[in-house]
C-alpha cells in the first residue's frame, strides 16, 4: 500500500494445485498482501484457487474478498458479477489497499483474471495491474505424463474442448500435439474419435493436477461411460514421433 494512491490489482498464479509449485513470487506477495481476492461459483461456494493455499502455512489476511462468478452462459448474468466484482475491487483499491487475486494455473492462460482486469479499466482506466506467472496446467500434466509435451519440430495445438468436435478434428488433421482444456464436455464422442483415428493409445488424460484428487489415466479408453471433473484436460500425440525427433526434414528428402 501506498499512503494517499491507489492500490494495485495483482493477478497471482498459484500453479494448478500443487502448493510446492508456488513462485517465490507469488509466495512473497501473498505472505505481505493486506487484500486477497478469489473466484467463487456462488456464495458460500469453495475456492479452488484458495484451496491450494490452505495447504501451506500462508494465512489470509483479515480482508479477504470472494468473488462470485456463476457459470453459466447468460451474457446478462455474467455482465452483472463481472461488474459486481469489478466495483468491489475499486472500492478497496481506492483506499490504496493493493488486491491480490488468485488464480490457479497461470493468470494469463484460459483465466479470470484477464477478463476481470478488462472489466475493473474498463470503469477506472488509471488502475495499474501486473501479472505474477506461474505453472499453467498443460506443463504440469506433460510433467506427469512421463514424456515431453512437445520436442524437435512437433507442432503444438492448445484449445478449450468446448470449440466441439467438428473443430477438436480439424486441429487433429493439422497439428501433431494437441492438448484440450477442460475435455468434460466432449470426453465420450472424443473417445470415440480417437478409436476411429486408431490413435487412442497416444492420449492421456489428467484432472486437477497436483491436488489430492489428482488422477492421471494412461488408458483413457478406461473414461468410456464415466463423468470427470471440470478441472481436466487431455494430451493427445497424433503421430508416429519423427517430428519429435527432429527427422521431420530428413525423412520428406529421402
Amino acid at each position: 500500500m501506498i499512503s494517499g494512491s491507489k492500490g494495485r490489482l495483482v493477478g497471482v498464479s498459484l500453479g494448478p494445485g500443487d502448493p510446492e509449485l508456488l513462485t517465490r513470487a507469488a509466495w512473497t506477495a501473498l505472505e505481505t498482501a493486506q487484500c486477497w481476492a478469489w473466484p467463487v461459483v456462488r456464495e458460500g461456494a469453495e475456492s479452488y484457487a484458495l484451496s491450494i493455499l490452505k495447504r501451506t502455512p500462508l494465512v489470509p489476511p483479515a480482508q479477504s474478498l470472494p468473488l462470485v462468478f456463476p457459470m453459466t452462459l447468460d451474457r446478462a448474468i455474467l455482465t452483472h458479477h463481472w461488474q459486481q466484482a469489478a466495483r468491489t475491487i475499486l472500492d478497496v483499491l481506492a483506499l490504496g489497499v493493493d488486491v491480490h487475486f488468485l488464480v490457479e494455473g497461470d493468470a494469463s492462460f484460459y483465466a479470470t483474471y484477464r477478463h476481470l482486469e478488462r472489466v475493473v479499466r474498463e470503469l477506472d482506466p488509471h488502475v495499474e495491474s501486473r501479472v505474477i506467472p506461474g505453472v499453467a496446467s498443460p506443463l504440469a500434466a506433460a510433467s506427469l505424463s512421463g514424456r515431453s509435451l512437445c520436442d524437435g519440430d512437433e507442432t503444438v495445438a492448445v484449445i478449450p474442448a468446448t470449440v466441439g468436435m467438428e473443430a477438436i478434428a480439424a486441429v487433429l488433421d493439422r497439428f501433431q500435439v494437441l492438448v484440450l482444456m477442460k475435455v468434460r464436455p466432449v470426453l465420450q464422442p472424443l473417445l470415440l474419435l480417437l478409436e476411429q483415428r486408431q490413435i487412442v493409445h497416444k492420449a492421456v488424460f489428467v484432472e486437477r493436477a497436483g491436488a489430492p484428487e489428482q488422477q492421471v489415466i494412461h488408458d483413457v479408453s478406461t473414461l468410456k461411460g464415466r463423468d470427470v471433473h471440470y478441472l481436466s484436460l487431455m494430451i493427445i500425440h497424433n503421430h508416429d514421433g519423427e517430428a519429435g525427433l527432429g527427422m521431420k526434414e530428413r525423412l520428406e528428402s529421402a
